[in-house]
Order: C-alpha cells, then structure tokens, then sequence
C-alpha cells in the first residue's frame, strides 16, 4: 500500500505547476533520493509495507510529528530513505567490513571526530550512530541541501579509487560523505550530515523525531 502511495507523490509533484517555494524544494530533493536508494546486492525498493500505514498524516508530519519504521528485514548493506518532516532520512544497515573501514578514512575527512556535528549526543560513537550497524542521517548535503546518492561500492573510479570505501556523493557540487555520514576534505560541504533524533521500540521499529533519552 505504501509503495502506491509514494508513487501518487511523485506523480503528483510532476503534474504541479505552481511556483517553487522552501518546502516545494525540499520535497523535490526528498523525491530524487527516494528513487535513487540501492543496496551492495541491487536495487532496494523506494517503500516498504509498513510505511504507509505506520507514517503520521501529512498535516502530522509537516508538524513534526515522529514516523515509525519496521526496519527488521533491512538487510546487510541495504538502505531505505524515511520522510519524516518533508525530508528524507537515510536509514542504513551497515556491513562489517564497512563498520572496519571507517576508522581508515579519518586522516581524509574534515570533521572525522564529528565535534562540530549537528547530532545528539548519544551517537558520539565514530559510527555516529546508537547501533553500531544502523546509520541513521537526514539525506540533505551540508552544502547547498541536495540529497546525496548511496554509493556503497568500494574503489570506484570516479569517486577516488582506492580511497572511497564506501559512502554517499552528492552529484550537484561534487561533496563527498563516508557511511558514518562523514565530510570528506576538499569538496564543498562543509559539515558532517545531520543526524536527527530518533530511538527504537523494540528490535524492529526506528522511531525518527524522538529522542533515545526521552524515548
């Protein structure tokens, strides 16, 4: 059902004809990452079941009000993205080997510690994150607010070879993040991306918008 949904919106936002404005903008940067979400193995899909009937309404939501995800078939290496707030929230499984990786990295990124992050203070962890596996992100660049393409294939060519091990690349500006959610040196972005609140009900469901502390 949820997946149906989805798609009304993208079908929807490319009839409206109407002026851009802030909230239009973001709504479009939330789509373009929706339909660009992959795995290690392929191709994740855009919406899961439980989205539709689990997401608040959408006067709820533009209120701020907390979405709940079932994440408990997101599987190794795969990502899902969750609107919550009008923006999309990266939701990753990280891999062991990428949990490795990723003290590797820190001699090439700006803010490796992530002391100028604008996270809470219960994802100190260098996964920034409160299970190590799960890396949860708003997917906006720090740059100029464009969603960021999952791009988890180690050593490709034209994000740096030998040195990306994974990670998510903004194509509008070049702005580069690791799987930590990261900022790389010498691209525009000047900030790691934004980690929200959120916590878990459970094993199974990501609450996004209410603190671990307060859950």
């Amino acid at each position: 059902m949820s997946e149906r949904v989805l798609m009304s919106e993208v079908q929807s936002s490319q009839n409206d004809t109407a002026q851009p404005d802030a909230k239009s903008q973001t709504r479009r940067r939330f789509l373009t990452a929706a339909t660009s979400v992959v795995g290690v193995a392929g191709v994740v899909g855009v919406a899961t079941p439980f989205m539709g009937s689990w997401n608040p309404s959408e006067k709820a939501k533009a209120a701020g009000a907390p979405v709940k995800a079932d994440i408990g078939k997101l599987e190794p290496g795969q990502m899902v993205v969750v609107e919550w707030r009008g923006k999309p929230v990266y939701v990753l499984h990280r891999t062991g080997s990428q949990l490795d990786d990723l003290p590797k990295l820190d001699g090439i990124l700006k803010d490796p510690g992530s002391e100028g992050s604008d996270q809470p203070g219960y994802v100190a962890s260098e996964g920034r994150s409160i299970r190590p596996e799960l890396f949860v992100a708003v997917g906006l660049c720090t740059h100029l607010g464009c969603a960021p393409k999952f791009r988890p294939e180690v050593g490709a060519a034209d994000l740096g070879g030998d040195e990306w091990l994974g990670g998510f690349f903004c194509p509008c500006h070049g702005s580069k993040f690791d799987l930590a959610g990261r900022v790389f040196q010498g691209v525009p972005a000047s900030a790691n991306l934004v980690v929200p609140p959120y916590s878990f009900e459970g094993d199974n469901v990501l609450v996004i918008g209410v603190d671990a502390e307060a859950a």
